[in-house]
């Protein structure tokens, strides 16, 4: 099969790109508004960059009307987010916050997920998360613009928090020991070679 992308609609090329680009890892990104009231979404186009320095990166697209989502406009406003990891237990809390909820609403709060205080930036971590990345804005890219535009937000991570329980014998977390989800298409997440499926929230 030969696919053209020009002959595509953005909708079915999102979906080929989500169902061949796999494992995907969950970044799932708190951060605060400019009025200190907190937001957790979950982004699956998530990568590390580069060690010298430490960078990663993570990709929201604008929303269905052409509006930049509230992760990005609080790392505008702010220059700070947390990078939370997602082990299986607290899959099903990182879906519900997929919800579009209004303006101002925390998903913390609105999902019963527990905060725990950063030691370099403001917005919070998850409690539950087994590695959380405190990272300041390096810098953002503009892919395109509209509904389903691009967004390329690279943070700077200046704290690392890594549970102990997760560590292996070499000193560094174990995979096992990490037990974390990742993205596929659809409704579907990857866990250990398994599928999980979880519908994702309007």
């Amino acid at each position: 099969m030969h696919l053209d992308p020009d002959q595509l609609s953005v909708r079915d090329l999102y979906q080929w790109m989500i169902h061949t680009i796999l494992p995907r890892p969950i970044a799932w990104i708190s951060t605060l508004d400019r009025s200190g009231r907190t937001n957790l979404a979950p982004f699956s186009f998530f990568m590390g960059v580069c060690a010298k320095p430490p960078t990663l990166m993570f990709c929201p697209v604008n929303d269905r009307f052409g509006k930049p989502k509230d992760t990005l406009l609080n790392v505008e406003t702010t220059g700070e987010f947390v990078v939370n990891l997602v082990p299986t237990r607290l899959c099903e809390s990182m879906n519900l916050t997929a919800a579009s909820l209004p303006h101002g609403e925390s998903e913390f709060d609105r999902f019963n997920i527990a905060p725990q205080p950063s030691s370099v930036v403001a917005p919070p971590r998850v409690l539950g998360s087994p590695v959380s990345f405190e990272c300041r804005l390096d810098r953002i890219v503009r892919i395109s613009e509209g509904p389903a535009g691009g967004n390329v937000v690279f943070g700077r991570i200046v704290a690392l928090h890594v549970d102990d329980a997760v560590l292996g014998e070499n000193g560094f977390p174990d995979v096992t020991r990490l037990d974390l989800v990742a993205r596929a298409g659809g409704d579907l997440y990857l866990h250990r070679g398994e599928t999980l499926r979880m519908q994702r929230p309007d």
